[in-house]
């Protein structure tokens, strides 16, 4: 990854625009633009799940969140860091005391929280046949996944997170209460890819909230955070 303010070779301008969902990106090349995805977590409130693995049963949690997460290819720490916050905080549970269905999330309730990697939420259906190329391969997806269970254990209690076995064939077993299942996606709109001198390009920015982007040949502004080169 590289800082954007070293990136004088780019010129890319952007500016404000009254339609903010249409963000648009041109320099002389005119490369082409395409949304990218980011992190992805399917969470599942549960009456209780559990992993096995070879016949055995490796993590198992009562009653809280069993939660599937996917890794995109860009993912970087910032992704994480909204996954961990939002799965953390999101009020799935009901009051007892108040009557309120939607009140209380899973550290309040001191429930456990179950994590599984599995990198075919980002497949993608090619006729008949899924294709996974857009998922972090195995290699880089291994210690990212690993510090995503690292940053769970720093904001709750440790002994309430558990996962299961990464890259393993794994039996998933649970009792979805409700049931309620929900998808989180850590940015849809902070993250556009594009082509440029024949390279794939992804910038991340800060907000697209009202921006587009023009042919302009000066260096972007600080609503940009930093470029990824992708040979």
């Amino acid at each position: 990854m590289y800082s954007i303010s070293g990136l004088s070779s780019v010129a890319i301008n952007i500016e404000r625009t009254s339609k903010p969902n249409k963000t648009r990106l041109h320099d002389n090349h005119h490369p082409k633009l395409l949304q990218v995805k980011a992190m992805r977590a399917v969470v599942q409130r549960v009456a209780s799940a559990s992993v096995e693995v070879d016949g055995l049963i490796v993590s198992e949690i009562g009653p809280g969140l069993l939660v599937l997460v996917g890794i995109h290819e860009t993912d970087s720490e910032s992704d994480a860091d909204y996954i961990c916050r939002k799965v953390l905080n999101m009020r799935l549970f009901p009051n007892e005391n108040t009557g309120k269905g939607w009140d209380l999330n899973v550290m309040q309730k001191n429930y456990g929280v179950l994590l599984v990697s599995q990198f075919t939420l980002y497949g993608i259906m090619k006729g008949n046949k899924p294709d996974f190329h857009v998922a972090m391969p195995p290699q880089k997806a291994k210690p990212f996944y690993e510090s995503v269970v690292d940053k769970f254990w720093k904001s709750y209690n440790p002994d309430a997170i558990k996962d299961g076995v990464f890259g393993a064939m794994m039996k998933v077993n649970l009792v979805n209460d409700g049931p309620v299942t929900m998808q989180l996606d850590s940015s849809q709109t902070s993250k556009l890819e594009y082509k440029w001198h024949g390279r794939r390009i992804i910038i991340l920015l800060a907000s697209l909230d009202g921006l587009a982007f023009s042919d302009r040949p000066v260096l972007c502004d600080n609503k940009v955070e930093n470029m990824i080169f992708i040979e």
